[in-house]
């Protein structure tokens, strides 16, 4: 394992040196990270102590010690007491975030934790399948991955002009493959405060920088995404409607806006429209005014079933070329069969009449309980999805009270990337599992919760 050498001259305080842009603390953290990238720092090499740093890069001890805490939060090294400070081995992913956002010692009586939809809103499979007599054999395995006639139909309803269009395994597949192409070890990487943990946990374990923009009512804060695009940037990801978790849906003249600051830069726009149909609001993101710079990925996970395990991608042929070939060396594409049934769910008219039944639904019981929670006295921000973003007095005392009454919510703070932004606690409550019946029984628990 590399050791740090003896004497005045520290080739490891070199690699940094030479990479160090600005003396800050995230500047001293940027120069480290892209020194592993470069190959300059190898997995286990042992850092100097702190006050040598800051002797050797004329910084101060304070913001050595901030770059490390920056570093060790993202993964990208390791303390381990008298053994000193390390450069992170590689490891397994580690769904960190995801796991404290969901994870339940016992399985309440009403879960309003898991951001599932429900089952009895689901389309009906039983025509979809009457079709079905084979799984069906390509010519080769190296035909399209996607039906063609799937493939016309998503872009039918796609937002934009795509160059290319096909379907993985859900939303997070997407995500996972076409954050692959476009990001490296240290390259930044915007996301929204608060955010999907899962999706902070693919951005950590790939190395990203994750640069957290906040929302308001209109979506992602035009001013603080500008600042977060001044260096260099690969990726810009967004939700555009039914934000996860706070019901954002980005308006017309915010995505505008937004538009024009991601085409003056480098980066590249990935929306992920995880509501997808049972979104009440239209599919109005960025990329409508950059298609050319746009990864959209549209989940029917919500609306027809998260076990069908389906989520349309598309995109410049530039990026989709590559997120398919390297498919092709692996699974190589999703099951035609599943396909099949997407594509009876997509055209059938019973089918399609069962979602947007579903959608308006959803829409009631979100109303609903927003309703009673209003005149309750407790706001909540958001127009859309199935979730709802809750501020509470005491985060653990909410989840906790609520969990004593058999309700399970899931904790805000997983969510979150800044923690000293305003707004204080909340959870995420799952309203689209509430009947309407039950809007004003379950605000009442919330409120007493939020009060707690």
């Amino acid at each position: 394992m590399p050791s740090v050498p003896s004497g005045p001259s520290f080739p490891v305080l070199s690699a940094i040196e030479e990479r160090l842009d600005h003396p800050g603390a995230r500047g001293l953290a940027h120069a480290v990270v892209r020194a592993v990238r470069d190959g300059a720092l190898a997995p286990g090499t042992r850092l100097p102590p702190i006050r040598r740093v800051a002797v050797e890069l004329a910084l101060s001890p304070t913001t050595v010690g901030a770059a490390w805490r920056l570093l060790a939060r993202e993964g990208a090294i390791r303390t381990d007491g008298r053994r000193g400070t390390r450069v992170a081995e590689a490891g397994p992913p580690d769904p960190a975030r995801y796991r404290r956002a969901l994870d339940r010692p016992a399985r309440p009586t009403l879960d309003l934790s898991g951001g599932v939809p429900d089952a009895a809103l689901l389309p009906r499979l039983d025509r979809a399948l009457a079709g079905l007599t084979t799984a069906g054999t390509p010519a080769t395995y190296l035909d399209e991955p996607v039906l063609p006639e799937l493939a016309a139909v998503l872009r039918a309803d796609w937002p934009h002009p795509v160059e290319e269009v096909t379907v993985v395994d859900g939303a997070m597949d997407a995500l996972d493959r076409v954050l692959e192409t476009l990001v490296r070890h240290g390259d930044r990487v915007v996301v929204e405060h608060p955010c999907f943990p899962p999706l902070v946990d693919l951005l950590e374990a790939r190395g990203a920088e994750v640069v957290p923009v906040p929302l308001d009512a209109e979506g992602p804060e035009p001013d603080a995404l500008a600042a977060a695009l001044r260096e260099p940037t690969a990726a810009v990801v967004l939700q555009p409607r039914a934000q996860n978790p706070t019901g954002v849906s980005i308006t017309g003249p915010r995505a505008d806006r937004l538009a024009d600051l991601i085409a003056a830069t480098g980066a590249i726009l990935v929306e992920d429209d995880s509501a997808g149909a049972i979104a009440a609001s239209p599919s109005r993101g960025p990329g409508r005014r950059i298609p050319d710079r746009t990864v959209h990925i549209r989940s029917f996970s919500k609306s027809h079933g998260p076990d069908l395990r389906m989520a349309a991608v598309g995109g410049p042929a530039e990026v989709m070329g590559e997120v398919l070939g390297r498919r092709r060396l692996g699974q190589g594409w999703s099951s035609r069969l599943l396909q099949r049934v997407l594509l009876s769910l997509l055209t059938d008219p019973v089918s399609v009449a069962e979602v947007a039944g579903a959608r308006e639904v959803y829409a009631r019981r979100r109303a609903a309980v927003v309703g009673e929670l209003a005149a309750r006295g407790v706001v909540t921000g958001g127009t859309d999805g199935i979730n709802l973003w809750m501020p509470v007095r005491d985060e653990a005392a909410a989840v906790e009270r609520l969990r004593r009454g058999g309700i399970g919510v899931a904790p805000g703070s997983p969510f979150l990337l800044l923690p000293d932004a305003p707004g204080g606690d909340h959870v995420r409550v799952t309203v689209g599992l509430v009947p309407e019946g039950d809007a004003a029984p379950v605000a009442a628990a919330l409120t007493e919760a939020a009060r707690a």
